[in-house]
């Protein structure tokens, strides 16, 4: 499990730093999804082509729950400049 010390070295390498931080997330997932189910994706035997599909919609739909949360935070940013500013009674 995980990277051999030649495959980190060249990962980090990369001119791209998004591209290594990516790496380090599958990486991180994939150790984490195993030790919470003890197999992997490769060697999962027990899921169909159905249980698979049904996996994908249900990771797609908590996708769009996590965009519609950022859009209304970034919509209420906007309203929020929008909001004339209150000259101070002193002027």
């Amino acid at each position: 499990m995980g990277y051999q010390p030649q495959d980190v070295e060249a990962v980090m390498s990369y001119p791209d730093k998004n591209v290594v931080a990516v790496i380090k997330q599958f990486e991180d997932r994939m150790e984490k999804g195993y030790k919470k189910y003890g197999v992997t994706t490769a060697d999962d035997t027990k899921t169909d082509l159905l249980g698979w599909l049904q996996h994908l919609q249900e990771e797609l739909m908590d996708a769009c729950v996590y965009i519609e949360r950022t859009k209304q935070e970034i919509q209420g940013r906007d309203q929020a400049k929008m909001v004339a500013p209150q000259i101070p009674s002193r002027f």
